[in-house]
């Protein structure tokens, strides 16, 4: 190839203007990256190499201690293994509960409209305000679920004082709060897909559990891979939940903390900013690692038409 040149052909003026229009469209974009989530990022992780100092003032270089310090705190290991724990739980449960509602409401059935309307409400509504909700559904005394239980005979549970129990009463509000949100994106995935292979399918004699399995979710994939992208990363930032419903003095909050409530804990309740933001940066961390993996993962069940 030595005896060869490449010559760079010049761009028409056409060319050059769908370029520019091109970056001018994408631009808010890139902004609202670089102002919302980059510059914050750089922020938090300067922020982490320092101690914050009296009345949060005059903060103190400290180079990787926050991270040290972190590393032998047994409540960040509590935190993250609740995190993991409540993703774990959320996840799984809320992308089925979606899945079957959305395969469902995509049907001709009665109200449809209205079924969609009532699941997409809790979406809406304010996290502190389903929880102070889910509080008085909870409470061991005059719950209306523990009075349905009595009713069955069954003795009543400590939703949110029980170690063993309270993460389950998180993650139940967690996926009640998420199902709407889901449902809605999957009802979008399922309209685009062609109806021609289900009616293939009918002409083959198919049931519906076989089209579910060989045409819905395969042709849904790449909307079931958003989702549960979206949903982790939203999952492992919980923090408004656990806040409203257990404080530190709750015998449960050792089995609940998570990591953003570690955050908020440090950095506003005990102004340790620097050791907060070092909290952050191992969320950080964690949300990249399980994206890498899903990034990767997804080549081997994601099909794009």
């Amino acid at each position: 190839m030595s005896g060869f040149k490449i010559f760079k052909r010049k761009p028409t003026k056409s060319e050059f203007n769908e370029w520019l229009w091109g970056w001018f469209l994408i631009a808010p974009t890139i902004v609202g990256l670089i102002i919302l989530n980059i510059i914050p990022i750089i922020q938090t992780m300067y922020l982490s190499l320092f101690k914050s100092g009296d009345f949060g003032k005059g903060n103190i270089f400290v180079g990787f201690d926050n991270y040290v310090k972190m590393f032998n705190d047994p409540q960040v290991w509590y935190a993250t293994g609740n995190t993991l724990l409540y993703t774990a739980i959320v996840i799984p449960v809320s992308i089925s509960i979606s899945l079957v509602i959305a395969v469902l409401l995509n049907e001709k059935i009665f109200a449809r409209t209205a079924y969609r309307t009532i699941y997409f409400i809790p979406m809406i509504a304010a996290p502190a305000a389903v929880t102070m909700v889910w509080r008085w559904l909870y409470n061991y005394d005059f719950g209306i679920i523990n009075y349905a239980l009595g009713k069955i005979g069954l003795g009543p549970v400590n939703w949110i004082n029980d170690p063993d129990v309270a993460i389950i009463s998180v993650s139940i509000i967690g996926i009640w709060s998420i199902i709407g949100y889901n449902v809605v994106l999957m009802l979008a995935g399922l309209q685009e897909i062609p109806k021609d292979f289900y009616e293939a399918s009918m002409i083959d004699g198919a049931s519906p559990i076989y089209k579910f399995f060989n045409i819905t979710i395969p042709l849904l994939s790449p909307t079931l891979f958003f989702v549960i992208v979206t949903t982790i990363i939203q999952s492992m930032q919980v923090f408004d939940f656990i806040y409203m419903m257990i404080d530190v003095t709750n015998p449960s909050y050792n089995r609940t903390v998570s990591l953003a409530y570690l955050f908020y804990n440090n950095s506003f309740k005990y102004s340790d900013k620097g050791y907060g933001s070092a909290i952050v940066m191992l969320l950080l961390v964690i949300i990249l690692i399980i994206t890498v993996f899903q990034m990767k993962a997804q080549k081997k069940w994601v099909y794009y038409r």
